[in-house]
């Protein structure tokens, strides 16, 4: 299989599988001299973790990540950082319907057309469990670059969005879905039990701002800052799309409403201000200094108790049911994921810049 690598200047590459003993991320460029230990890293791979709720998977994993490689006396080297995570609670006897059956939604059948062969414990390579190795490397990633705030929360589920007017930065860590409107939690508590006990799932829409990304990050054309966020996001399981600012609604706004209007700097600031950010920080392909905004849009999980159509490998009509220990709501573990993808783009860029522009 090949194409596991992201990224140009900063790279990582994630292995493993779900239900094999381990999975994790080779991360490739960082610079030396950074500051980065296992608790760096621990606090993103927590708020990812599966378990911690009953809205999500009830597999049990501590998620505690290592540093094989890359880390001296506490300080990058400069040199491959190997990040291990292992698996403790693989339950590989949930898919034996699996084996026979493809799931609908789910990579089962177009990773059996592509190589005649799959793992179809949990999905393996095509299974959410991966996204644990992406957390880990964007924490590294975050360490390079320290002016930025990441925050990804969830705006969404089930077609119930939040009310802006509601918005509480510090709900988001306060509720299981880091949703940052208090009312919104609540009404989602109800919705995503509903569907788990029913044996169903829902869809989410995850936006992440990312704040302090100065002006010059990004090239034109075949680099673009924003084609570079869209690739991240979209390469993560379950995403179906991705907007950029005011995304598809800029097609419903009129030129000047469009704008993002500038006027001369403030006092004490050299970059103009802005009266408005439907282009999320970017224009051109380069960001502007403003907030980098973007919102993901996450399917419903595949992996449901209610009976579907699908067919067995050797192509017979039959029905499925996935047993096994499920998101009823993937988009809500999707969140650090976001954040971690925007992070490795984030700092994938400043490095491409420094490199050009010094």
């Amino acid at each position: 299989m090949s194409f596991n690598t992201f990224g140009r200047v900063f790279r990582f590459t994630s292995w493993g599988e779900s239900h094999g003993p381990a999975l994790g991320a080779v991360v490739d460029g960082c610079p030396p001299g950074i500051a980065l230990s296992e608790v760096d890293i621990q606090p993103f791979l927590d708020k990812r973790r599966p378990g911690t709720s009953k809205f999500t998977t009830q597999r049990q994993e501590p998620d505690q990540v290592r540093i094989l490689s890359g880390v001296f006396e506490g300080r990058t080297t400069g040199t491959p950082i190997s990040l291990m995570i292992e698996n403790v609670d693989q339950r590989s006897k949930d898919y034996g319907d699996v084996a026979k059956a493809y799931r609908p939604g789910h990579a089962d059948f177009t990773y059996d057309a592509k190589y005649g062969f799959r793992d179809y414990r949990g999905g393996g390579r095509s299974s959410a469990r991966e996204t644990a190795a992406r957390v880990a490397a964007g924490a590294v990633a975050r360490a390079v670059i320290p002016e930025v705030e990441i925050t990804a929360y969830v705006s969404e589920i089930g077609g119930d969005r939040i009310n802006p007017d509601n918005f509480e930065f510090a709900q988001i860590d306060q509720n299981p879905f880091f949703c940052p409107d208090e009312a919104a939690a609540k009404r989602w508590e109800k919705l995503v039990d509903d569907a788990r006990k029913s044996g169903s799932s829902l869809g989410a829409v995850v936006e992440c701002v990312a704040n302090g990304v100065p002006a010059g990050w990004g090239a034109p054309v075949y680099a673009k800052l924003d084609s570079e966020l869209a690739a991240a996001m979209m390469s993560i399981n379950a995403v179906k799309g991705v907007e950029i600012g005011a995304g598809f609604d800029a097609a419903r706004l009129s030129g000047e409403e469009n704008a993002d209007r500038m006027r001369p700097a403030i006092a004490g600031s050299n970059h103009p201000e802005f009266l408005a950010n439907n282009a999320g920080g970017i224009a051109g392909g380069i960001s502007t200094g403003q907030p980098v905004i973007c919102r993901v849009a996450f399917k419903p999980t595949s992996s449901i108790l209610t009976p579907v159509e699908t067919i067995t490998r050797s192509g017979e009509a039959t029905e499925i049911v996935t047993k096994g220990r499920h998101d009823p709501c993937v988009g809500i573990r999707g969140a650090p994921v976001v954040e971690a993808m925007m992070a490795l783009v984030l700092a994938d860029q400043k490095l491409l810049h420094r490199a050009q522009c010094g």
